[in-house]
C-alpha cells in the first residue's frame, strides 16, 4: 500500500471497508472526469484521454496509489458497460441510417477488421515481437471502438455528413464481434499449439448470424410487449428496457452467438419503435452509456502501471503510428470505393480509426488465459489506444473542416417540449427549425394546410414561448412543435423540413 493510500486510510480513523473505499474512489474519479470533460473537449483532446489519465493518476503508481490489478473483474464490468454503450448506440440510430450504410459497414466490420489485424501483426513481427505476440496484438487492436467513436463524435458535437457519420458509427458497433472472435481464436491456437482451420472462419459467420438473429427476435418481442406492460411508476420503464438489453446479450452468448451484435440490433429495433416515455428512456440510456464510458476508461487507467509502459513505449508508438497512418487506411480504401464513396470520404473514414476500451478489454483476455508475453501485449495495447486518441482523435475537428465533411450545426430550442404517456400514441410531437428554405417560413399557422389530425402546438422564439395560434407567423430561427400522425410525417416534413433533435 503506498504512502498516499496509507495516509488516506489513517484519516478515516479505521481500516476502510473495501466496498466503501471503492465507491468513494469511484465517485471522486467520475466527478473529476465529468467536471473537467468540457475543458478538455474545448482543447480538442478526446475526452476519453481524460478518463484514462485520471484512472492512471489514481492507480497503484499514481498520486492516490489505489491498488487495482483484478483483470477478471475488469472484463466482467467492461462487458456490462459495453452492453449499455452499444444498446444506447443502437437506440439512438435510425433504421434509415443503417439501411443507407449497412453493406459497407458490414464489409468494414469483417474483412476490414481481418485486414487490419493481419497488417498490424506483420509489422509487429518486423519490430521483433514473436508471432504469437504479434498476431495477438493485431487481433486485439483490429476494431474501432464504439465507446471512443461516440465519445468523440457525439460527445464532441461533430456534425458530419450523414453518410460518413453513419458509416463510422455503425461500423464501430458492428466490428467488435470480429475482433473478439479473432482474439479468442488466436488464444486457443497458442494454448493448444494448433493452427486454426476453416472451422474458425465458419465460427465467425455463425456467431454474427446467431447474434443478429437473437437481436431481431428479442427486439421484436420487446417491441410488441413493452407497450402492453402497465407499470406502477415511470422509473421502472428504463429498468425494463435495460433488462431487455441484458437478456439479448446473455441469450445470444448462450446460443454461441455474438452478444454485442445482438444487443446493438435490439437497441436499434426498440429505438425505432413507438415506446411509452420514449424521450425519457433515451435520456436515461444516454446517461447510463456515458457513465459506462467514464467507468470503463477509469478502470482501464487503474490497470496500467506507467513503469511497465515505458518498456514498450517504442513498440507501442511505432505500432500506433502504423495502425493510424497505414493499416487502417489500407484496410478501408479498397473496401469502400466500390460502394460509391468519394476519395475524400474514404480517406476520412480511414482516418477515424479510434481505439478505446474494447481493445483494452480484449488485451486482458490473454492475461487471464496465461498466454506467455500477455502482460507485454496488454501494455502495448494501452499505448496504442493512447496514440490512436492523440493522433486521429485530437485532429478530427481540424480534418473534418479541411475535408469539408461537416454540416452546419442546427441550434436546439432553448425550451424543450415532450409528451409523456404510458401508452403508445397514434402520433408524435416533433420540433422543426424554421429556416428560410422551408415552405412555411413567413407564413401564419392559419395559412398552413396541415393534415386533418395534425396541429401546431408551440413556437419557441429565442427565450420566448409563444402559443401556436392561427395568427402566429413562423419566422426564421423559430422552433415549431407540431403534433401529427405517423403516416402524415412525409407530408409534414415536406412543409417544415428535417426534424430537429432536442
Amino acid at each position: 500500500m503506498t504512502e498516499a493510500w496509507t495516509w488516506f486510510s489513517f484519516l478515516s480513523l479505521a481500516e476502510p471497508d473495501s466496498t466503501g473505499v471503492m465507491l468513494l474512489v469511484l465517485g471522486v474519479l467520475v466527478a473529476i472526469s465529468a467536471v473537467f470533460s468540457r475543458v478538455v473537449d474545448r482543447l480538442g483532446v478526446p475526452v476519453m484521454l481524460l478518463f484514462l489519465g485520471v484512472g492512471m493518476l489514481a492507480g497503484g503508481e499514481g498520486i492516490l496509489g489505489y491498488p487495482f490489478e483484478n483483470y477478471g473483474l475488469a472484463v466482467r464490468l467492461g462487458n456490462v458497460a459495453l452492453v449499455l454503450i452499444l444498446f444506447d448506440g443502437g437506440f439512438n440510430t435510425s433504421a434509415a441510417a443503417i439501411r443507407q450504410v449497412l453493406y459497407p459497414s458490414v464489409v468494414l466490420a469483417t474483412a476490414g477488421v481481418a485486414a487490419t489485424a493481419a497488417l498490424v501483426a506483420v509489422f509487429a513481427r518486423f519490430l521483433g515481437l514473436s508471432w504469437s505476440e504479434a498476431t495477438l496484438l493485431g487481433a486485439v487492436v483490429s476494431s474501432t471502438d464504439a465507446a471512443a467513436v461516440f465519445a468523440v463524435l457525439r460527445g464532441g458535437s461533430l456534425h458530419l455528413q450523414p453518410k460518413v457519420g453513419h458509416t463510422v458509427e455503425v461500423e464501430s458497433c458492428l466490428n467488435d464481434p470480429m475482433a473478439i472472435i479473432l482474439t479468442l481464436t488466436i488464444i486457443e491456437a497458442i494454448t493448444s499449439q494448433k493452427l486454426p482451420g476453416w472451422s474458425a472462419a465458419l465460427s465467425v459467420v455463425v456467431q454474427l448470424v446467431v447474434g443478429a438473429g437473437v437481436g431481431v427476435i428479442i427486439g421484436g418481442l420487446a417491441r410488441k410487449l413493452l407497450p402492453k406492460v402497465s407499470l406502477g411508476t415511470v422509473g421502472l420503464y428504463p429498468v425494463l428496457t435495460l433488462s431487455v438489453a441484458f437478456i439479448s446479450f446473455g441469450a445470444a452468448t448462450l446460443a454461441y452467438g455474438s452478444g454485442v451484435m445482438a444487443v446493438f440490433i435490439t437497441g436499434v429495433i426498440l429505438g425505432n419503435s413507438p415506446l411509452p416515455y420514449k424521450n425519457g428512456l433515451a435520456r436515461v440510456h444516454d446517461a447510463m452509456a456515458w457513465l459506462s464510458q467514464v467507468g470503463m476508461f477509469l478502470m482501464m487507467g487503474l490497470l496500467v502501471f506507467p513503469s511497465r509502459l515505458m518498456q514498450v513505449a517504442g513498440i507501442g508508438l511505432a505500432v500506433g503510428l502504423f495502425l493510424a497512418l497505414v493499416a487502417r487506411p489500407l484496410s478501408v480504401i479498397p473496401l469502400l470505393l466500390p460502394f460509391g464513396y468519394s476519395i475524400k470520404q474514404v480517406a476520412y473514414i480511414g482516418w477515424v480509426g479510434l481505439r478505446g476500451s474494447v481493445p483494452i478489454i480484449l488485451g486482458t483476455f490473454p492475461v487471464l488465459a496465461g498466454v506467455p508475453g500477455a502482460e507485454r501485449v496488454f501494455d502495448t495495447v494501452f499505448f496504442i489506444v493512447v496514440v490512436s486518441s492523440v493522433i486521429p482523435g485530437s485532429t478530427l475537428r481540424w480534418v473534418t473542416r479541411l475535408a469539408k465533411l461537416n454540416i452546419p450545426e442546427r441550434p436546439a430550442p432553448q425550451t424543450a417540449l415532450e409528451i409523456k404517456s404510458p401508452h403508445p400514441l397514434e402520433g408524435e410531437l416533433v420540433a422543426f427549425l424554421i429556416s428560410p428554405a422551408v415552405a412555411v417560413c413567413g407564413a401564419s399557422l392559419r395559412q398552413i394546410e396541415l393534415p386533418s389530425k395534425a396541429s401546431g402546438v408551440l413556437v419557441i422564439r429565442g427565450s420566448h414561448v409563444l402559443a401556436a395560434r392561427g395568427d402566429t407567423v413562423l419566422q426564421e430561427g423559430d422552433h415549431a412543435y407540431v403534433y401529427f400522425r405517423y403516416e402524415d410525417r412525409p407530408f409534414v416534413e415536406l412543409l417544415f423540413g428535417r426534424p430537429q433533435s432536442v
